[in-house]
């Protein structure tokens, strides 16, 4: 459905992403030049040089990335990716020097579970997830499969992760619950034959595998806790520790220094050095959130650690402090607000926090968090002195902006939590919708407020408010399939327009004499203010709802975005779609057109923040 839709389009240009899928195992890495970590997110393999943060982006899957693997020269970079239930699954080899795909390759169903590449670029291991189960080897240079084997030897076992060894182009390990196997490849033959483990009594499901520089042994980080070290080539278990503190909620990750010594990561979010002679931890240090990759930069001096709260961290050996080089929202993105006149400043908000970015810089200025809460919708007053937000437990926040300060708590604001909110141009009054169907006029005093009405006219949540710029009347979206304009003077609905739809998003055309409306139908509509009548409807989307539409400053251009994980500029006029990006791995969320007209930001529900160029530059009149 992509190839048609976007067909013949001319694509947007990616600027800036913020953004770590931190729930990849070992999907951050550093490159052999030691210049770029190169992560995933969404769709997107994202290639960051370490010196100035400047990002490339490398676009060619249809949907999560799902592992990545980069090889010994570092000529090549594979990626897995996800794929819906009865699809296959695709795996990129990239060229490294040129950013371009070297190969596609397709054998597995559903889900890459992971990848490795062997020690000179000859073959690449890939093991399919759960519903493939299977092993495959491929030839780099031709391109093609040359055999694959079911990765376990029973159908309960359940293979996790492939480690190639570093030595031989033909042994490579596989593991997970219930299989810890050493394969060789007898490439005469187009045959890979295993050698199960014994690791005796120990009954453990393998998490992860490191493969000693010289091959003598490897070691399994287990969900037990512990570590499990193995003898490469007899397949005997030689030692399991540490033997009494076991790391809380498994062993995530785990990479062996020069010296011997480890570095380990738990699922608990301890990440530590310790002694390669009896798992002893040496040095500690406490991250947010489970560890899920440590990619270590050269010769292991400086190393860079990624957790499942989308952070990134930097480390130096010599101290083992951690410093904080990229934070990035972990769970969808809810709403974006831009400050009002100036748009150097954005706001987003998603479970637990708002953060606030600047532009340019793609690092997080200021981050408020109310524990175990989700923020639905947000907007800055248009003084820039107060951010207004909305919270699934019924509450109303205003917060300062250059501090984070709670300003002001309007309690039992809304009974199912208030799901929208905007705020009046002259910075006195809020409109607050909930997820009752009730829109409610709030007045701001000096340290206090008070409720003005409440209009009771939706039967279901209220999904989007915005209010006209003489700060008199507003519209609401709601998914009761009705859009109300009200007088916010006299509290009165003026107007109402319906659809077989769920609203999802309201907006008024510059001039104030249109409403463009989106939602589950896939539609746009134009509506015209005063009587209510839909002047046109425009199919916005092929396939899933649209759930964020803003229109530019000069009111010639909108942008849309949605379920199909596209962002789409639309010529307001004309009606049709000038430009496309494609890059988001989530439903989008929100979309915004910043008022200076050369940005656009989408959210999308994976948690990405992406910026892009936008194609149209402002008209002088």
């Amino acid at each position: 459905a992509m190839a048609v839709e976007t067909h013949g389009v001319p694509q947007l240009e990616l600027e800036a992403v913020i953004g770590f899928n931190g729930h990849v195992f070992s999907g951050l890495r550093v490159h052999p030049d030691r210049e770029h970590l190169i992560y995933p997110l969404g769709c997107t393999v994202i290639l960051k040089r370490i010196k100035d943060g400047k990002q490339e982006f490398l676009h060619g899957h249809t949907n999560n990335v799902s592992c990545i693997s980069v090889s010994k020269s570092g000529s090549y970079i594979a990626s897995g990716q996800v794929n819906f239930m009865g699809f296959k699954a695709t795996v990129i080899i990239w060229d490294y020097a040129q950013r371009t795909i070297y190969a596609q390759l397709l054998l597995h169903k559903a889900k890459v579970e992971a990848l490795a590449f062997s020690p000179n670029d000859k073959y690449l291991v890939s093991l399919g997830g759960q519903d493939d189960g299977s092993i495959v080897i491929w030839n780099i240079e031709t391109k093609q499969a040359i055999c694959g084997s079911p990765a376990s030897a029973h159908s309960a076992g359940h293979c996790l992760t492939v480690q190639y060894s570093n030595t031989n182009d033909n042994i490579f390990v596989s593991a997970g619950s219930g299989t810890l196997r050493v394969w060789e490849l007898d490439l005469p033959n187009r045959k890979i034959r295993p050698t199960e483990c014994n690791t005796g009594k120990l009954k453990r499901i393998v998490k992860c595998i490191e493969v000693a520089e010289d091959d003598q042994f490897i070691l399994c980080g287990t969900t037990s806790g512990d570590i499990m070290k193995i003898n490469l080539k007899t397949g005997l278990l030689s030692d399991c520790g540490p033997v009494k503190t076991k790391y809380s909620l498994g062993v995530n990750v785990i990479r062996i220094l020069k010296s011997g010594n480890l570095l380990v990561g738990s699922g608990s979010g301890t990440f530590t050095l310790c002694s390669k002679t009896n798992f002893k931890t040496l040095k500690e240090v406490q991250l947010e959130k489970g560890v899920t990759s440590i990619a270590i930069r050269g010769e292991g001096q400086q190393f860079f650690v990624g957790t499942e709260a989308a952070q990134m961290y930097r480390f130096n050996y010599v101290d083992f402090k951690a410093e904080l080089i990229s934070t990035s929202h972990n769970s969808a993105v809810k709403d974006v607000a831009i400050t009002f006149g100036t748009s150097e400043l954005f706001a987003t908000c998603s479970e637990e926090d708002i953060r606030l970015w600047h532009i340019d810089k793609p690092k997080e200025l200021l981050r408020i968090t109310v524990p175990n809460m989700t923020c639905n919708s947000l907007d800055f007053m248009a003084d820039g002195h107060s951010i207004i937000s909305a919270w699934n437990d019924g509450k109303i926040r205003v917060f300062a902006p250059e501090s984070g300060r709670l300003m002001l708590v309007i309690d039992n604001a809304h009974r199912m939590g208030v799901t929208a909110i905007a705020g009046t141009r002259d910075c006195k009054r809020i409109v607050s919708g909930g997820g009752e169907g009730q829109v409610r006029v709030w007045e701001l005093q000096p340290r206090c407020h008070r409720l003005l009405e409440t209009m009771k006219e939706h039967k279901a949540t209220v999904a989007c408010i915005k209010i006209k710029s003489d700060d008199k009347e507003c519209v609401t979206a709601s998914a009761d399939g009705a859009c109300i304009i009200w007088d916010i003077v006299r509290f009165v609905s003026l107007q109402m327009v319906i659809a077989n739809t769920l609203f999802r998003t309201v907006c008024y055309h510059p001039e104030e004499y249109q409403l463009i409306t989106s939602g589950t139908d896939r539609k746009v509509t134009y509506w015209d203010v005063y009587d209510g009548s839909a002047i046109r409807e425009l199919e916005g989307s092929q396939s899933g709802a649209i759930n964020g539409v803003h229109i530019s400053q000069d009111g010639k251009h909108f942008v849309t975005g949605g379920d199909d994980k596209l962002v789409k500029v639309w010529d307001y006029m004309e009606g049709v779609v000038t430009h496309v990006g494609i890059a988001h791995g989530g439903s989008i969320t929100s979309t915004k057109i910043f008022s200076n007209n050369q940005t656009l930001v989408s959210t999308s529900a994976d948690g990405a923040i992406l910026r892009w160029r936008f194609p149209h530059p402002p008209s002088s009149s």
